[in-house]
């Protein structure tokens, strides 16, 4: 008869860290956060992660993309605090979408794409980014629901993705689904009680 053994709660804690790291950045942003159009950004940016992981055809790709977002981000609003930085999110998204069709991944190179490799995250880069880019066009409140429900389509992909272990790692996909949904429901509440 074997005993099993628990691992100790700090062991449990550290193979989840990307929940914690992904509540606690999204508790950082929501600290002045004004209304949720402030986060069109963080949903293209989302999208851009998936689909640059995609375009390098390699999961181990996933972290140094989300920084690099994270550092066009931060140059946009440096450089001019009027410029929205979802336009350069998106300029990334571009690039990187072209650098994997330029690679030759998938259709242009006539084999069969992976399973939810470029192919798709092109299709969901598209549709993320569409909903970022009309949410800055609408009002304020429709446009801050826009951009909660897109957070929320997102963390349902990144429950896909954390299941099926491809595209991006799965502590990513974990970091992912738990911004998108506190920044979502933080969202919801702050646009319902403006």
């Amino acid at each position: 008869m074997t005993t099993q053994t628990i691992p100790p709660l700090g062991g449990r804690v550290l193979r989840h860290w990307p929940v914690l790291v992904g509540v606690g950045t999204a508790v950082l942003m929501i600290l002045d956060l004004a209304t949720g159009l402030e986060l069109a950004k963080v949903l293209a940016a989302s999208a851009v992660v998936y689909l640059g992981a995609a375009a390098f055809g390699k999961p181990a790709s996933t972290w140094p993309v989300f920084f690099l977002t994270f550092s066009v981000i931060l140059a946009a609003e440096l450089i001019d605090d009027d410029f929205e930085a979802t336009w350069a999110v998106l300029g990334l998204g571009v690039l990187l979408g072209g650098y994997g069709l330029l690679r030759g991944y998938g259709p242009l190179r006539g084999t069969r794409p992976e399973p939810g490799g470029l192919p798709l995250q092109l299709i969901a880069m598209l549709g993320f980014g569409a909903a970022a880019t009309i949410a800055l066009f609408v009002n304020p409140t429709a446009g801050s629901y826009l951009v909660a429900l897109g957070l929320l389509c997102h963390a349902a992909w990144d429950v896909y993705h954390y299941r099926a272990n491809r595209v991006v790692t799965r502590s990513l996909a974990e970091f992912c689904l738990m911004l998108d949904t506190t920044l979502a429901v933080a969202i919801i509440a702050l646009t319902a009680t403006a």
